[in-house]
């Protein structure tokens, strides 16, 4: 039976998969926006993500903050000990949220060329960034016994992490990509459609890259999970869902491409969380100096407190989600002014 520990560990990784899943398909938009070079083009990529993009983010706050309530030591050691990335991070939203309000303002040529890069640039950053974290976090950084970050920026910018970031950023643009064929139509459609093979087969390349760069660089303190029953499991259906996606796809089915491709998210996830259970931020040095879900904890009271808000909350949010998505579920066509 699960623990108040734990299952305020769940609830965290519950909020990064939403994460993963609703910002995941607008980040992998911004991702692929320079793909295409027609402004008309360029203004439907836009318009696809105008009405969810800033609601998607209420996930990464309500991470956040769901962090600091649960677990306040682990949040305290990743912010100071990834505090340059974060900043980068930050700032890859900032310039990410202002392209997209700004963009339109002039219709000068110069002027929406800048944003659309700082568009794309960021929303690459942003992803790759966000998957630096979690690699770094499964692999281990050096805590020391006050379970404080002694390394250094360029210590976090190490192989197997630099390849989950890029296995992020493939899993984005394939989301985005699945995304953008539910919203698009007629020869757009089909121009975003050969896009499909290009972003699905670097993210299976990217993802088989970090199952073998796992089994090198994980410790093996980690490596139990690797040969375990549940590490096959979550495995195979990952690949499944990743074929499943390839099949609809080319049936023009793409709303089932794009539920897949959400499964894919959620099993990549929960291996993630499984892997690393119970481990928020795990000492490279000593695994004695590692957070837990029981040493870096709040208080059982403030856990409680925690776990009833979301009970409460948590499906006010998810309703106002679907409610906003089926108010927008039409496809995108700018010479209507958008939906």
């Amino acid at each position: 039976m699960f623990d108040l520990n734990s299952i305020c560990f769940i609830l965290i990784f519950f909020f990064i998969t939403g994460y993963a899943i609703l910002d995941g398909f607008d980040l992998g938009v911004g991702i692929l926006h320079l793909f295409t070079k027609r402004d008309e083009e360029r203004r439907i990529l836009f318009n696809t993500i105008a009405p969810v993009w800033d609601g998607n983010l209420v996930w990464l706050v309500t991470l956040g903050g769901a962090l600091f309530a649960t677990f306040p030591m682990a949040y305290a050691t990743i912010l100071s000990g990834f505090y340059l990335d974060f900043m980068a991070l930050l700032m890859g939203l900032f310039f990410r949220a202002v392209s997209i309000h700004f963009r339109s303002k002039k219709e000068w040529k110069w002027w929406r060329m800048v944003w659309d890069v700082a568009f794309s640039f960021s929303s690459a950053l942003v992803s790759f960034l966000f998957g630096l974290v979690l690699g770094n976090l499964a692999l281990g950084v050096p805590l020391d016994s006050s379970h404080e970050f002694v390394g250094t920026f360029g210590s976090l910018f190490n192989p197997y992490s630099v390849i989950v970031g890029l296995t992020v950023v493939s899993l984005f643009s394939m989301h985005g990509n699945l995304y953008l064929l539910l919203k698009t139509k007629n020869q757009f459609n089909q121009k975003i459609r050969s896009w499909a093979k290009y972003t699905i087969s670097f993210f299976i390349l990217t993802l088989i890259a970090t199952i073998l760069f796992s089994h090198i660089y994980l410790d093996s303190s980690s490596r139990g999970f690797l040969g375990s029953e549940w590490y096959f499991i979550l495995l195979a259906i990952a690949f499944l869902s990743i074929l499943y996606v390839i099949r609809e796809v080319y049936l023009k089915r793409e709303g089932r491409a794009f539920v897949a491709s959400c499964l894919t998210i959620v099993v990549l996830t929960a291996a993630y969380a499984v892997g690393t259970y119970p481990y928020l931020v795990f000492s490279s040095l000593n695994v004695e100096h590692s957070l837990s879900i029981y040493n870096a904890a709040s208080s059982s009271k403030a856990l409680g407190i925690m776990l009833v808000m979301a009970i409460i909350g948590m499906p006010l949010v998810i309703i106002y989600s679907i409610a906003i998505y089926r108010v927008f579920r039409k496809k995108v066509d700018v010479t209507t002014g958008g939906y």
